[in-house]
């Protein structure tokens, strides 16, 4: 079998690191340790580690008739063949983003009005803390109508907290669907849909999704049902808002 010969490493304390740190592995085996730079510069003599000498230091360890080689690859500066983005998927992001957990969450109910009054209803934003429970605050923007702020405050499974966000109406469809999103605040988006049962009846459908907040992630897991329960009452009040404004425009 090929021995290398002995020799000694170049004056440099990285080298000499690697070679003291290869030593000692080889000690604590009983085997030999040599620097064999003719491997590292991918000599014939090592025919399968043809690597560049200025990336690659290689150890090789004797023990007992048997051998295997110790190599340390080392990057180098300006690698132009691998690219930035090879080199930016080698390395691990220090940071992640904390990847917040979102529910949706949604309630439905018959309603004793034709469509067309259910949606005109729930077109007006500002009362709707006249029937759902949790809102206590809904307001149109004047210069910009299809924008409006919201606060929520309730005592949610043992919490007492306020929310407010800042929600645009997107294009409806008229008769048929309200949808919207926040674009500050607490991240939220739904959607409220007519569907006609008869002429003078008809199903409203709520569904609203958020982005849970940290004060509730504890109790996320039940957050869901509670917050479903309280859709669905909200909108049992609504049947009764509907109703009454349904009747008044009869009597007008």
């Amino acid at each position: 079998m090929w021995s290398p010969k002995k020799q000694q490493l170049p004056n440099h304390t990285s080298n000499q690191r690697r070679y003291r740190h290869g030593r000692r592995a080889a000690m604590a085996t009983g085997a030999s340790c040599y620097y064999h730079p003719a491997a590292a510069s991918g000599s014939p003599s090592s025919p399968s580690l043809s690597l560049r000498p200025s990336r690659s230091k290689v150890f090789f360890i004797s023990s007992g008739g048997s051998s295997r080689w110790w190599m340390r690859r080392r990057r180098c500066e300006g690698m132009a063949s691998r690219g930035s983005s090879s080199r930016a998927r080698a390395r691990p992001a220090l940071f992640s983003p904390v990847v917040m957990e979102w529910q949706e969450c949604s309630a439905e109910i018959e309603v004793e009005v034709p469509s067309s009054v259910a949606y005109q209803c729930y077109s007006e934003r500002e009362t709707i803390p006249q029937w759902m429970p949790f809102i206590s605050f809904v307001k149109v923007l004047e210069d910009k109508p299809d924008l409006s702020r919201w606060t929520l405050k309730y005592a949610i499974l043992g919490q007492d907290v306020e929310f407010s966000w800042l929600a645009r109406n997107m294009t409806p469809t008229e008769n048929q669907k309200i949808h919207w999103r926040s674009l500050e605040g607490l991240p939220n988006r739904g959607a409220v849909r007519f569907f006609p049962k008869s002429s003078s009846s008809c199903r409203v459908q709520l569904t609203v999704a958020y982005e849970v907040p940290e004060i509730l992630t504890p109790v996320a897991s039940a957050l869901k049902p509670f917050l479903e329960g309280l859709l669905l009452n909200g909108l049992e009040r609504f049947v009764a808002y509907a109703k009454e404004q349904y009747s008044k425009t009869l009597q007008s």
